[in-house]
């Protein structure tokens, strides 16, 4: 990289300039000329001049510029190691530098663990609180209320006089219709108030909370900037609204805004170190590692996390990345571990252990919730967009307000009447992924028993099933189709909502049901070959809660299309290592089955609905066109705008800003030649011409603007001349007008460019900027290019 081209020298550090270091050497009778009329000390103040402040920065709703941040950092750090065997300080700020990235990780890692904790803890009180409150100490949930309690009976182990329903205090009855309509409408008036008070704290104090956040995320990790995305009022509103948002009942989780809390603790942290702040590209390090705490802390499952970071959010993931995810993550989950907010001394509320091996026949069944994955997930994503397409261009996107309230109400009329939808979401998993044991009490465990069973043992066998499992399915083939619904309807409105935990309840509702009806047909038909070899009467052949967990990893696999972090989630939630074939074959089956409607996952569609410029390294480029079909100005467009190297004025320039839109300009050596010399983006010129004429006497309209290596020679009388070379970006990427246009797509992909300049001979003919590969890309897929564009 050229000297010059670094905004950290003097913004006329042109090649006729010494080096600050050779100053000393000289004396002080050392002269320079620079072709004009101008004295050699006046050149030597412009020279020890600060830096340009705001050069080498972006604006909003732009792209960064990979390669020169990377230049910029090594830059930085070839600084810092010279000079760190001069003194002990120079060789403490090196050590500081080394150790930030750790310290900065470590920070985001405790951060993301103690809000996850808080979130947790606060949204089971909150969930609760719909249906009754404790009385002898109001910061308790109902489990916890009735943990101390002597008088809970097995069967009715939530029931204690500690805990009062609203009904039992408000018309002092506990059964009844009475008592029944009373807790329905306390139940419907706190889901509502919830609802409200998120949507209104999301749109008057920062509107980027809502939603899940993971679109984004990816997008700015590939290089996009939001300003105030991951800032400190969106972290502040998010936490907030999080908790309101899953107390109110909505089918939503709160996984995927946990990626977006534990980006924005990351993205303040990194302000502290100037290693991160003034480096958009390392800063872009730090947020893949923050989004690896925030699975982490979602699932307990740090490996997980880092994959998910890995497979999922990551553009650019260099080795030492992966390093400070695994930390972060290691060190977020420690954190929440050490809250304990379940009280069960496990990082999530669904941990459970099997201790039945699988069969090769349910392979069979295990494949079928993979269709059944990918359908649902190719239906979701579908309908999904439909929806928020359309309230994008209709009356009804204007309203966020009362759509909340709307699918709140929906939601708690609907729900309440089903014990199942009634549940909070990730206690419904819970027990779904619950194996019927001696002691668990549900409807769904309502076996006939045998009564020759004298002593409990931990593997049942298989038994008939009772009234209440039918009935139990019944409900949740109702729970199936109302989450089915509302979670199209709910996902993308102005709340804080994730996607993983509806998902995976859907999933598991399904599996449930699926395992209930193998191990029936186990039961009453053992004699048949698939079940004679394997399964004897009175054994326990089949763990329905065991397909309920492939089916929950089967149905966000064909939402998100995961598979190896998806796959890895799930067995560090389980803990069961023998499982992880299942969950490989469900998980690969939902994809196959989605990707036949479609190849992008629900992330990329939302990604594709808002326009942001994201190029997908997982979409394939196959077309012949060549970068003289894509580049600009096309033969009917005017010539392109480009600024030559040292004979145009101040006036020139800045007219030539003010006129076009364009956010940089090519500099050739003459209009007659146009020969390539560098790129100039518009917020530096801008910046550089603004400073100028503050800090040196002399510059006006009129004074030419140099940007070669030499000033050429001025008449006496004409105005001082103002040198910007060093803003020049010396070594642009360019193209021939015959390379093939999947080779531009990938360099673009792997480089992380903003431009490509496009050349014949030397000479300069056009330019390729991220957004005409993007048009060109919806164009080849017969796609309106104007709808993609990020407005």
């Amino acid at each position: 990289m050229d000297a010059a081209s670094d905004p950290y020298l003097p913004y006329d550090g042109g090649g006729d300039c010494i080096p600050l270091r050779e100053l000393h050497k000289r004396g002080t009778h050392y002269t320079m000329t620079n072709g004009g009329s101008i004295s050699s000390s006046t050149h030597l103040l412009d020279l020890l001049d600060e830096p340009i402040p705001g050069v080498g920065t972006y604006d909003d709703f732009h792209t960064i510029d990979w390669v020169r941040e990377k230049c910029k950092d090594r830059e930085r750090h070839r600084r810092i190691n010279s000079k760190k065997k001069e003194s002990a300080w120079e060789m403490t700020k090196s050590l500081y530098d080394a150790w930030s990235g750790w310290l900065v990780v470590t920070l985001t890692g405790l951060a993301s663990g103690a809000l996850a904790g808080l979130i947790d803890i606060a949204a089971d009180w909150m969930t609760d609180l719909k249906e009754g409150i404790c009385l002898s100490a109001l910061w308790y949930n109902h489990e916890q209320c009735c943990w101390g309690s002597n008088e809970t009976t097995f069967e009715e182990r939530d029931k204690c006089p500690q805990w009062k329903t609203w009904a039992e205090l408000i018309i002092g009855q506990a059964e009844g219709p009475g008592s029944y309509i009373m807790n329905y409408m306390m139940y419907i008036f706190w889901a509502l108030s919830f609802a409200f008070l998120a949507v209104s704290l999301v749109k008057v104090f920062a509107p980027y909370a809502c939603g899940s956040g993971i679109p984004e995320i990816k997008t700015i990790l590939s290089g996009f900037i939001i300003r105030g995305y991951l800032g400190k009022w969106t972290l502040m509103i998010k936490t907030i609204t999080l908790v309101l948002a899953v107390a109110s009942g909505l089918s939503l989780g709160k996984e995927g805004p946990l990626v977006h809390v534990a980006c924005c603790c990351g993205n303040i942290f990194s302000y502290l170190f100037p290693k991160y702040s003034t480096n958009e590209a390392k800063k872009r390090e730090v947020l893949s590692a923050a989004s690896a705490a925030g699975v982490s802390v979602a699932f307990g499952a740090p490996i997980g996390g880092v994959l998910f970071s890995l497979e999922e959010v990551s553009y650019y993931f260099p080795l030492k990345t992966l390093w400070r995810s695994f930390f972060a993550a290691l060190v977020a989950a420690f954190v929440l571990r050490s809250i304990n907010p379940f009280g069960n001394s496990r990082l999530v509320l669904f941990y459970v252990e099997y201790h039945t091996p699988w069969y090769l026949f349910e392979l069979f069944p295990f494949i079928l919730l993979g269709v059944f994955g990918g359908l649902w997930g190719a239906f979701f994503i579908r309908a999904n967009i439909a929806w928020c397409r359309r309230r994008k261009s209709t009356k009804f996107g204007k309203y966020p307000v009362l759509e909340v309230i709307v699918v709140a109400a929906i939601t708690a009329v609907v729900a309440f009447p089903n014990p199942y939808t009634r549940l909070n979401t990730s206690e419904l998993i819970k027990e779904l992924f619950t194996d019927c044991g001696p002691l668990e009490s549900s409807s769904l465990c309502d076996y006939r028993s045998d009564m020759n069973a004298s002593k409990i043992v931990d593997d049942i066998p298989d038994r008939p099933a009772g009234l209440g499992v039918y009935s139990a399915i019944w409900q949740l083939c109702l729970a199936l189709i109302f989450k089915i619904i509302m979670t199209v309807f709910t996902f993308g409105i102005k709340v804080p909502s994730g996607l993983f935990i509806p998902s995976m309840a859907i999933g598991a509702i399904a599996g449930r049901i699926v395992g209930i009806a193998v191990e029936q047909l186990a039961y009453y038909h053992h004699d048949w070959f698939i079940f004679k070899e394997w399964c004897e009467v009175g054994a326990d052949c089949i763990t329905p809660g065991l397909y309920a967990m492939v089916g929950a990893a089967a149905c966000l696999g064909g939402v998100t299309r995961m598979t190896v972090s998806l796959v890895v989630i799930v067995f560090e939630l389980t803990g069961g290592l023998e499982y992880i074939v299942p969950l490989m074959a469900a998980v690969m089956t939902s994809k196959w089955v989605g990707d036949a409607f479609g190849r992008e996952g629900i992330y990329e569609a939302h990604i594709r609905l808002n326009g942001y410029p994201f190029l997908d390294a997982k979409e394939e480029f196959t077309h012949t066109t060549l970068a003289a079909d894509v580049m600009r100005p096309r033969r009917s467009d005017p010539p392109l705008a480009v600024l030559t190297q040292d004979n145009m004025t101040v006036d020139d320039i800045e007219s030539m800003i003010n006129e076009t839109s364009y956010n940089g300009f090519p500099v050739i050596m003459s209009r007659e030649s146009q020969r390539l010399v560098g790129f100039a983006l518009r917020r530096d010129l801008t910046i550089a011409i603004e400073s100028a004429r503050k800090k040196q006497e002399g510059i006006v309209g009129s004074s030419r603007v140099c940007f070669a290596q030499h000033t050429p020679s001025l008449p006496a009388e004409s105005p001082r001349p103002l040198k910007l070379r060093s803003i020049l970006d010396m070594s642009p990427f360019t193209v021939t007008d015959h390379t093939p246009m999947e080779i531009v797509v990938d360099i673009f992909r792997k480089l992380g460019l903003r431009q490509c300049l496009v050349t014949h001979n030397g000479r300069l003919l056009g330019i390729i900027t991220k957004k005409d590969i993007l048009r060109h890309m919806a164009q080849t897929a017969n796609q309106d290019p104007a709808s993609i564009m990020f407005n």
